[in-house]
C-alpha cells in the first residue's frame, strides 16, 4: 500500500511476507464467515458482508477465496463458532491499546493477551479502561497521485462523508461508522478507487515514547498481538515514528 497519513500512525501499514499475508487472509475469512452467519450470503442484502468483502479486496484476498468462504459459511460447513470480543489495555508509557478479536475460546484469548501485555511492561485492563480515549470512525483512504483534491473532496462530501483530510500522498475520508459502506461505494462510483476502507478506533490524543527500550517493548507488544490468530485488529494511541512505519 502506498502513501502515509497522520491517522495511520496508529496502525502500521507494512509490506507483508507471504506467511503474514496468509494470516491476514485467514483472519478476514473468519470475518466473512461471521458476516454470512449473521446476515446471509447475499452482499446486496447484507451490509456487513459487503463491508468485509471490500476489506478483503483491499487486502488482496483473491475473489475465489472470498466466494469459497462465503459458500462454505452459508452451508454451515466452516466448523467453529466465533464471538467478537474487544479487549482494552495499557502498553509501555501508558499507551492505550484496543484489541479486536474473533475467538472460539475466550479463556485462551484472554490468557494470551494478558501474557503479551505483562511481558511487554503493560497490563490488560477492564472494559472501558481506555475506550474513552478513542472515537469510532469510518476511514477511507484514496491515493492522491493524479487526483485533484477538490474533486475527490466534493465526491466524498456528496457521498455523505463527515470530513476530508489531505496528508501528502493520501486523501483520508472520515465517515460515521454506519455510513462507511455508502460513502465508500459513492466515491468508488465517482471514479476514485480506495486503498483501504474500515471502521477504526481513532485516538483523541496521542502519546510519545521517548525511551528506546520502551519503544522496543511497544513494538514487540504490537507484533505479538498481531501474530495471534484470534486478533483481528490492534489500535493504539502511540504516535509512532515514521521510520517504524516503513520497511
Amino acid at each position: 500500500m502506498s502513501g502515509h497519513s497522520k491517522w495511520s500512525t496508529i496502525k502500521r501499514k507494512k509490506e507483508k511476507t507471504d506467511q503474514q499475508r496468509a494470516k491476514v487472509f485467514t483472519k478476514i475469512g473468519r470475518e466473512l464467515a461471521m458476516a454470512v452467519k449473521a446476515g446471509g450470503p447475499d452482499p446486496d442484502n447484507n451490509a456487513k458482508l459487503r463491508d468485509v468483502i471490500a476489506k478483503a479486496k483491499s487486502n488482496n484476498v483473491p475473489n475465489d477465496n472470498i466466494d469459497r468462504i462465503i459458500k462454505k459459511a452459508a452451508g454451515g460447513d466452516d466448523g467453529s463458532e466465533y464471538e467478537e470480543i474487544v479487549y482494552e489495555g495499557y502498553g509501555p508509557s501508558g499507551v492505550a491499546v484496543v484489541v479486536e478479536t474473533l475467538t472460539d475460546n475466550r479463556n485462551r484469548t484472554a490468557a494470551d493477551l494478558r501474557h503479551y501485555f505483562d511481558k511487554c511492561g503493560g497490563n490488560l485492563g477492564q472494559p472501558g479502561s481506555v475506550m474513552f480515549q478513542f472515537q469510532r470512525q469510518g476511514i477511507i483512504e484514496i491515493e492522491a497521485e493524479g487526483r485533484e483534491e477538490e474533486a475527490v473532496m466534493e465526491a466524498a462530501l456528496e457521498a455523505g462523508a463527515d470530513d476530508f483530510k489531505s496528508d501528502g500522498d493520501v486523501y483520508s475520508i472520515v465517515t460515521d461508522p454506519t455510513q462507511l459502506g455508502a460513502v465508500r461505494d459513492g466515491v468508488e462510483k465517482a471514479g476514485y478507487p480506495y486503498l483501504s476502507a474500515e471502521v477504526a478506533y481513532v485516538p483523541s490524543v496521542t502519546v510519545d515514547i521517548a525511551d528506546s527500550e520502551l519503544t522496543e517493548k511497544m513494538v514487540k507488544l504490537i507484533d505479538m498481538l498481531e501474530e495471534n490468530d484470534d486478533v483481528q485488529d490492534v489500535w493504539h494511541n502511540w504516535n509512532m515514528p515514521e521510520e517504524e512505519d516503513e520497511d
